[in-house]
């Protein structure tokens, strides 16, 4: 969780990117609390606190006499990655291997984008449901999902927040043809920053995805926002064509090492 205190918490978020992006590598030293409160313009007891908070994601080992030593390989959970290319079989293998907790559940009538995006007609009710799914007790997405309710009333609210939600799709006779999505960047307001663990305004990604059945039919919508220290898409490039015309290509199909 986040460390209590705007100055701590933008101590805490600056070391966890330097350290998940790379920067800073498992085993490097961290420097003292006096030279890491000069660096930032805090106090020594505004760094205690970001490095508590770190030491208890395990990214951290703090030992007295002998400082502070970055430990991603001690237990931290690293970024789940997702190739594009490969990404509907790897959206269900992941929603097997990571846990989802179900902050609500309801019948409604869908936001006008939401049902333009699907096709559904103005009398059309849609089951609305907001997940938080993660990865070693650690949160990294919040979706929204809106699913047509004559799909969705063949699964139960307990299905939804113990299965992937394609698994409960296919179980409901849908047949998937195609998605459409698109991926962006937001801000993390209130709600969304406390149920993912991180300070409002972090940088968020956005994706936006469309499933549409056999028919054309839109069977669901998401809307979901990730931790860009927890997630990442990866998209693998070829390069094909002669002279002028060469250029790059998506290796659709191309397996990605840990892609789960």
């Amino acid at each position: 969780m986040l460390p209590e205190g705007a100055k701590a918490q933008r101590v805490y978020l600056s070391l966890r990117d330097q350290i998940t992006g790379g920067s800073l590598s498992d085993g490097d030293s961290l420097p003292g609390e006096q030279r890491l409160a000069q660096t930032f313009g805090v106090s020594r007891v505004t760094v205690r606190r970001a490095l508590d908070a770190l030491a208890g994601t395990g990214l951290i080992e703090r030992r007295a006499g002998s400082g502070t030593t970055v430990r991603t390989a001690s237990g931290a959970t690293k970024p789940i990655a997702m190739n594009f290319s490969t990404l509907m079989p790897q959206l269900v293998e992941m929603g097997q291997s990571t846990t989802a907790r179900l902050l609500s559940f309801s019948y409604g009538k869908a936001p006008e984008f939401v049902a333009s995006a699907m096709g559904l007609g103005a009398e059309d009710d849609v089951q609305i449901a907001t997940r938080v799914r993660s990865a070693k007790d650690i949160p990294f997405s919040h979706l929204t999902t809106y699913v047509p309710a004559s799909i969705a009333r063949n699964y139960s609210e307990d299905d939804l927040a113990s299965q992937p939600l394609f698994a409960l799709l296919e179980r409901s006779g849908v047949e998937i043809e195609e998605a459409h999505q698109s991926v962006s960047a937001t801000l993390a307001g209130p709600e969304v920053a406390e149920a993912l663990g991180v300070a409002v305004g972090s940088a968020l990604l956005s994706l936006r995805r469309v499933v549409r059945d056999l028919n054309g039919n839109g069977v669901e919508y998401l809307s979901g926002l990730y931790r860009p220290d927890m997630f990442r898409l990866e998209m693998p490039l070829t390069r094909v064509g002669e002279g002028k015309a060469r250029h790059w290509e998506p290796a659709i199909g191309q397996d990605r090492e840990g892609a789960s």
